[in-house]
């Protein structure tokens, strides 16, 4: 008798299940891809978005309310690596690679909506190298996002794995070669370990502010442009800080939450620990953007000028009051849930989900808040209020990139353990004839 090993967690395993799930996810990609190339072919013209005043429209629509989210969600991940990783936390070990995974094709689908909203992203990308300003917050946001944190995650998830893959190569496989290049000579020698150890700590501690920096610049965006009621002050850094806290967590638990559902038999790998961690942090940083938007409410209403008065009108009973009340009713709902459960000191899975749920749709309709209505309300100029409405183009082309993150993380997790093994190494081992 011997013993020979196989892949663990269904790596290179095409179940039926999952091929439904590439196939979906695949169409809603294709769809996607149809609906842009029938708008770059037609214009901008197919889309909801207009020029602002002349045409009573919004120049930024539903793209650019995709980046601020998609970044957002992207974020949270390696800061909660980093994180757990300075402070040893190894309840979240079991989770590290998962949000890494996150944070990069979260981060992917994020600058791709950026050169989609271009409309001509060669174009975009030509002139910004040509005409580039380094002071302006727009290429601040593109450099430190794009190359600083892309690059960032990208290595982070590089050393994570290069043990994992090592073990992976001596396994007689199909996918032997791409483990072996990921390896890449990697030998476990205890220098070795001490090398990736010390490197991933010091990433860890440079992330951390890096990540600020760039939500920071990113809210500054909106935040310093003078004249814009609803954008100008201090709040909005922090406020996408925060934003991208709660919405990144809250993916975080459910992406986590069907991953230990697909694994089945290695579902132990994700124990109730980590989502007693997720959902403490969930709480700190929702209960964080519930204070900011009471603030940002109060003083919009109180001694505000006449401008930032229609906007706050627009928001309260105008056009988007179905957005903001119900914005406002799924994070408030969301908060409650988690507070009682930790008020109980027993977290439910199921209503934790279902908080995360709640939670990250407000975080769109608060993205969506910030984007549209200063645009078409409460202008400086003697211009008649706007409107603004996301044509089914819009609404495809966006469909589209959250199956483009889904099937980057379905297709990942076929050819690499979404779990690390450390030291355990726990594959599955089958008994076969000599």
């Amino acid at each position: 008798m011997k013993v020979e090993k196989s892949l663990p967690q269904g790596v290179g395993k095409f179940t039926p299940g999952w091929i439904v799930f590439i196939a979906v996810a695949m169409v809603v990609l294709i769809i996607g891809v149809l609906a842009y190339l029938y708008e770059a072919n037609m214009g901008l013209i197919v889309t909801g978005m207009a020029n602002i005043g002349t045409q009573g429209g919004a120049t930024w629509g539903l793209y650019v309310v995709m980046v601020e989210y998609f970044i957002g969600v992207s974020l949270a991940g390696i800061v909660l690596v980093a994180f757990a990783h300075v402070f040893d936390i190894k309840a979240l070990r079991a989770i590290s690679r998962l949000a890494l995974l996150l944070t990069t094709c979260s981060l992917m689908v994020g600058l791709l909506a950026v050169l989609i909203d271009l409309g001509t992203p060669i174009r975009g990308i030509i002139n910004m190298i040509l005409y580039v300003r380094p002071q302006s917050p727009f290429f601040g946001t593109f450099t430190l996002v794009a190359v600083g944190v892309l690059l960032s995650s990208l290595m982070y998830l590089y050393l994570d794995g290069r043990r994992d893959a090592a073990y992976l190569a001596d396994i007689d496989s199909g996918l032997r070669w791409y483990h072996r290049l990921w390896a890449a000579g990697y030998g476990d020698t205890q220098a070795e370990q001490e090398r990736h150890r010390r490197t991933m700590f010091w990433l860890s501690i440079l992330i951390v502010p890096f990540v600020i920096v760039a939500l920071s610049t990113e809210g500054l965006v909106f935040g310093i442009q003078v004249g814009r009621p609803g954008w100008f002050g201090a709040l909005q850094a922090p406020d996408f800080i925060i934003l991208a806290a709660a919405s990144g967590l809250a993916n975080l638990i459910v992406l986590t939450a069907i991953v230990r559902r697909v694994l089945k038999d290695d579902s132990t790998l994700i124990g109730p620990a980590v989502f007693k961690w997720l959902g403490g942090l969930l709480l700190a940083a929702t209960a964080a953007a519930v204070y900011l938007q009471i603030v940002e409410l109060v003083t919009m209403l109180y001694a505000t000028p006449g401008n930032e008065r229609l906007l706050a009108d627009a928001l309260l009973r105008g056009p988007y009051a179905w957005i903001f009340w119900s914005g406002l009713f799924l994070v408030v709902f969301g908060l409650t849930l988690l507070v009682t459960q930790a008020a109980r000191r027993q977290w439910s899975l199921g209503v934790l989900i279902i908080a995360s749920v709640a939670i990250s749709t407000s975080v769109v309709a608060e993205r969506y808040l910030t984007v549209i209505p200063s645009q078409t309300h409460g202008m400086m100029l003697p211009y008649e209020p706007g409107s603004y409405f996301p044509t089914w183009v819009e609404f495809a082309v966006v469909a589209g990139m959250f199956a483009l993150g889904a099937l980057l993380i379905g297709l990942f997790m076929k050819v690499f353990p979404i779990i690390p093994l450390d030291g355990k190494r726990a594959e599955q081992e089958v008994l076969v004839d000599a």
